[in-house]
Formats: structure tokens, sequence, C-alpha cells
């Protein structure tokens, strides 16, 4: 059975002292051993927020480079944010992919590059509304999955997990019904039986990343595919998050 996997997106909001005390009051609740449970702060604070949690709370980076090192100013290795005391790192969020245009190669580059240094990888997926709309998003899914995946080996495959994100929910108040999420979920398990085999498949622990907040998380977490949340604005408080997590302690 795969435990449940809670992860926080705290974008770019919190000064450092905020972020820690953020990460205090979250490191303060109690869950179940069930529940894995991530903060991925900004980038400025990680090694104070490392600091601040206990063992049960793993800490994620928000981005990494590509290269392992080199004369790329401002950018940040994997190998860094590791030193940093990150063991996740968010890669192909819906917000790089428009904002920065990271395309699959890229984001193929940024997997490989974390997992050459043991960076868990959570890869996020989704569609547009357009893409909803007019019946794509089926293909749409696959086809993000077969950009990674086909690239990936079995035991590259352990140490990743997977998001799926509709752009449509993101920020947005609006949120993928549970029947709508749970297809899109089976979707992607389908995929990675087809490129791996239905075993493997069944590891993977696949997250909700569209709007998931404490009054739609019992229903959203009930299905089969769905193993956590990739939560944004409801991990920026933490009674909010605390409340989202031991939802999926029960």
């Amino acid at each position: 059975m795969r435990n449940k996997l809670i992860a926080g997106n705290w974008k770019m909001f919190t000064n450092l002292q905020q972020g820690v005390e953020l990460a205090t009051d979250i490191a303060n609740g109690s869950w179940s051993n069930n529940v894995e449970v991530i903060i991925c702060p900004p980038l400025t604070h990680l090694a104070e927020v490392k600091k601040a949690v206990n063992s049960k709370i793993h800490i994620g980076a928000q981005n990494i480079y590509q290269e392992i090192e080199g004369a790329y100013t401002g950018e940040v290795s994997a190998g860094m944010v590791v030193s940093a005391g990150a063991d996740y790192v968010l890669v192909g969020h819906s917000e790089r992919r428009q904002y920065f245009n990271e395309n699959p190669e890229l984001l193929l580059a940024k997997v490989k590059a974390a997992l050459a240094v043991s960076l868990k990888v959570i890869y996020c997926l989704g569609e547009s509304l357009e893409q909803r709309e007019s019946d794509e998003y089926k293909n749409v899914i696959t086809s993000q999955i077969q950009d990674i995946f086909n690239q990936i080996n079995g035991s590259e495959l352990n140490g990743i997990s997977i998001a799926y994100e509709p752009i449509w929910a993101i920020g947005t108040g609006k949120t993928a019904s549970p029947e709508q999420a749970q297809e899109a979920h089976a979707i992607i398990r389908n995929e990675l039986a087809n490129i791996f085999n239905q075993g493997e498949a069944d590891k993977v622990r696949i997250l909700y990343g569209g709007s998931m907040k404490a009054n739609n998380a019992e229903e959203l977490l009930s299905q089969p595919d769905i193993d956590g949340g990739l939560i944004g604005g409801a991990s920026l408080k933490a009674v909010d998050f605390l409340e989202i997590i031991a939802i999926a302690s029960k």
C-alpha cells in the first residue's frame, strides 16, 4: 500500500523569518507514520527551514538548474540544494512551463540532474482549460508522461512521484471533481504501466495539485489513485496545512 504524501509549495511567498515561523508551526503538529510531509520553501530559506523542522518533515526545493556546476550566474544546482537540506525537488510545475518556457528536453535534464545526486523528484503535469474543454486532456497527460518516463529506467522510477495539476484549477479556487481527478490519475498510472509494468506503476505516488483544501481533501484523497496532494495556498497557514495532513492520516 502506498503511503500518502502531502507537499506544501510556498511559491514566492514568505520572507526568511516568516518561513522559519511557518515551518516551526507545522513541525509542532502531529500525524500518523503513514503520511509523508514535505514543505517546499523559497530557495533562500532551505537551510534555516531545515533546522526549524523535525525529522518527520522533508524539505523540497521548488526548482534546480540542469547542470552540475559552472558559470551560470544566478542558478542553483541539484547538489547545492541537497547541501542546504533538500531531499525533494519540484520539476515541471505549470508555472515553470508557462512563465519560463520549460520544455520537455529541459525538464528531462532537470529530472536526471536531481536523480544523479539522489534528490527525489515530484514531476508535475496537467492540462489547460482549453485542452480540458476540447477533450484533448487525455493526450496531453499521456504525452507529458512519455516525455520523461520513456527516458527513465526502473531504478530511477523509485525516486520520482508525480503531481497532477489541472492548470485551470491552480490559484483559481476551482477544483477538479473527485471523479475528474481520479480519471486523470488513472490515466497516468495506466501509462506508467504501459512503459514499465503494472507492479512498478502501482508503487508510484500520484498527488493531486489543483487547489486541494481541507474542505475537499477527504473526498479527493479517498480516490484509489490519489496518493496525496501538492498544496499551494493552503500550505501557507499552518492550521490549514495541518488539517489536510490530519485528513490524510485517517
